[in-house]
């Protein structure tokens, strides 16, 4: 299959302006920017072939071709990496499938990716799928105090009984009486801003006018949902080390923590 991986960066990042190009040490005390270790992370995926950055701005597309990375540049116009990657369907050559894997989700394991792929494979009736990892009782509390706090600590997906998506929430869900949290997982699933797409999904999605619900949540996978098109979560097996995106400054050293914790170099 022609399975390529899009990785959006924007350098206009409201949070955290020019994070592609942001400076992290690996394993080996090395420094890369952010972009580069994005694509390293998305390279080591098996069942692709290739891997383009798919960006509005100069500045990230010369560090990208620093690199030895094919850049797709769209417009200044996308509202979110979906909307990036539907727009760079056009310079692609006839893909079957489309990932959409995150620039500031570095820490990404490989096998997130490789269970998309393989869902997709058996389900040729699957129109987007995404990853989620079950959490254990000390992880929700943790979510549940940063939502005490007025933090959002991630978000959060429900399924019906055959894997899909009924909602995702920036709020803790499904709601939990206190016996829910004595097993050793609980019912509650994260949700991995990875996504796999069929082209026809993507191309649905930029028709379909922006939804109420996206735009409170700020969750762009919503409008596939209100559009009718269902989305397929693969829950996956969490890695030894500590998932962490970059969306602050003060997310770079932890992040270069579990760089290092990951001998990733």
């Amino acid at each position: 299959m022609n399975n390529v991986i899009l990785i959006p960066a924007r350098f206009a990042s409201s949070r955290y302006p020019g994070k592609p190009l942001v400076q992290l040490k690996g394993a080996g005390g090395i420094s890369k920017p952010l972009i580069q270790r994005s694509v390293e992370a998305a390279r080591r995926v098996a069942g692709v072939s290739g891997v383009f950055v798919v960006t509005d701005d100069e500045r990230v597309a010369e560090a990208c071709r620093g690199f030895g990375v094919g850049v797709i540049m769209t417009s200044t116009e996308c509202r979110n990496g979906t909307e990036r990657c539907a727009e760079a369907l056009g310079q692609l050559h006839d893909p079957d499938l489309v990932i959409n894997f995150q620039g500031d989700a570095l820490l990404t394991p490989p096998h997130f990716v490789e269970a998309l792929i393989a869902r997709m494979a058996e389900e040729q009736g699957a129109q987007v799928a995404t990853p989620a990892i079950r959490l254990r009782p000390g992880e929700v509390r943790a979510l549940q105090a940063e939502e005490a706090a007025g933090r959002v600590g991630g978000t959060t997906v429900v399924t019906d009984s055959d894997g899909r998506a009924l909602y995702f929430s920036k709020r803790l869900i499904p709601h939990l009486p206190e016996w829910a949290l004595d097993a050793e997982l609980t019912p509650v699933r994260l949700h991995i801003g990875v996504y796999a797409y069929r082209p026809g999904a993507l191309r649905h999605y930029v028709e379909t006018p922006l939804a109420e619900l996206e735009t409170l949540e700020g969750l762009e996978q919503l409008r596939f949902l209100d559009a009718g098109v269902p989305v397929t979560v693969v829950e996956v097996d969490p890695p030894p080390y500590a998932l962490r995106e970059l969306n602050n400054p003060e997310d770079v050293e932890p992040i270069e923590r579990a760089l290092a914790e990951a001998a990733i170099e």
